[in-house]
C-alpha cells in the first residue's frame, strides 16, 4: 500500500417520524469528506463529541456502509468489494476501539482473542498461531501466561494492550485507532502512545487516529483533519494547524488545551450554546451560531473547503 484516498465520503443515518414511521429527515454523520494518507503516515481526526469522527472511521473500513463516496487503497476500491472480497481485504485493515473492555469477548482467553482473526483467515497450524500469539504478546509488553487469563483480570491498559495485539494478528498495513486512550489514566495513556509509535517504525503501519485530545494528536500526527458536524473545517500538517489556526472553530478548540509552561497560557475562546441537533443543522455555514467571527453571509452560505497557506480551510474569513 502506498496511499489510502477517501473521496466525498458520505454515511447519512435516516431520521423515522409519524404512525406509519416514515423517514422525515437525515442525520448527515459524515458529509462529503476527502482527504489522502500517504503509507507510515497518521492523520489525526479531531472535534467535539457528536461531529462523525468514529462514524468517518468505520465507514472507510465498511464498518458501516457508507451512503456514498469512495475509498481507495491504492486503486483497489473499498467500497466496490463484494462480501467475499472485502473478508479477504480486511487483512490489511484494522480497527483499535475505544473502550477496551467492551471489545473483548469476556468468555475468551486471551490467548483465544488474538488467535481468533488467524484462525478466521486460516493461517499457519494450531502450533504456528500459538507461537504467533506469545509472540505478539511481547511486542505489545504482556507475560507470556497471559495466554490462560480472561479479559477482566487485566487493567485497563492491559487490556488495550490485548486488543493491539488483536490489531496487528493479520500483519494489516492500516490501522483506525478509536480514540484508544481516552478511558486510561494519563501515565497509561503515554505508554499506549509510545507503543502506537513504535509499532508505527517496527511495522511500517499507518494510522488514522481519532481523538479529542489534541497534545496528543500534537505528539502522533503528521497531518490533522479538524470535524464539526460531518464535515471538514480545516485540515494540513499538524505543526500547521497546532501553531496558527485558520478556522475559528479550530482556534476554540485549540484555546481550550492546557499549557504545560506558564508562558504557554492562551486566552481562553468560550464558544456560545452547544453543537446543534445533526438532523437538522442549522442554514449556511453549520458553525456560524456559535462562531465569534461570524458575517451575515455566513448564515446563508456554506463556504467551500479551499486551499490556503498550505491547507485546506472551510470559513469565509
Amino acid at each position: 500500500m502506498n496511499e489510502i484516498r477517501v473521496e466525498r465520503l458520505k454515511k447519512y443515518y435516516p431520521v423515522y417520524g409519524g404512525i406509519l414511521k416514515r423517514i422525515k429527515g437525515w442525520v448527515k454523520a459524515v458529509d462529503g469528506i476527502s482527504f489522502r494518507i500517504r503509507k507510515g503516515e497518521v492523520l489525526g481526526v479531531v472535534g467535539e463529541s457528536g461531529c462523525g469522527k468514529s462514524t468517518l472511521g468505520r465507514a472507510i473500513l465498511r464498518l458501516v456502509e457508507p451512503t456514498e463516496g469512495k475509498v481507495f487503497f491504492d486503486e483497489i476500491d473499498v467500497t466496490a468489494l463484494r462480501s467475499s472480497e472485502l473478508r479477504k481485504f480486511r487483512r490489511k485493515m484494522q480497527i483499535i476501539f475505544q473502550d477496551p473492555f467492551s471489545s473483548l469477548n469476556p468468555r475468551m482467553k486471551v490467548g483465544e482473542i488474538i488467535e481468533e482473526g488467524l484462525k478466521i483467515h486460516r493461517i499457519g497450524t494450531s502450533s504456528e498461531r500459538k507461537r504467533k500469539v506469545l509472540e505478539l504478546l511481547e511486542i505489545v509488553g504482556l507475560p507470556s501466561d497471559s495466554v490462560k487469563r480472561y479479559p477482566h483480570e487485566f487493567s485497563g491498559g492491559q487490556r488495550q494492550r490485548i486488543c493491539i495485539a488483536r490489531a496487528i494478528a493479520l500483519e494489516p498495513e492500516f490501522i483506525v485507532a478509536d480514540e484508544p486512550t481516552s478511558s486510561l489514566d494519563l501515565s497509561v495513556q503515554a505508554q499506549i502512545i509510545k507503543l502506537f509509535m513504535e509499532l508505527r517504525e517496527k511495522l511500517g503501519l499507518t494510522y488514522l487516529f481519532i481523538s479529542h485530545d489534541l497534545n496528543l494528536i500534537r505528539v502522533i500526527s503528521d497531518f490533522v483533519l479538524v470535524m464539526y458536524l460531518g464535515r471538514v473545517f480545516e485540515y494540513g500538517r499538524t505543526e500547521d494547524i497546532l501553531e496558527n489556526p485558520l478556522h475559528p472553530y479550530t482556534k476554540a478548540l485549540i484555546s481550550a488545551v492546557p499549557g504545560i509552561e506558564p508562558e504557554t497560557k492562551r486566552k481562553r475562546i468560550i464558544l456560545e450554546g452547544d453543537v446543534p441537533d445533526p438532523a437538522s443543522p442549522p442554514s449556511g455555514c453549520y458553525f456560524h451560531p456559535r462562531c465569534p467571527s461570524r458575517m451575515e453571509i455566513c448564515r446563508t452560505s456554506y463556504p467551500p473547503l479551499k486551499e490556503v497557506n498550505g491547507r485546506a480551510v472551510a470559513c469565509h474569513l
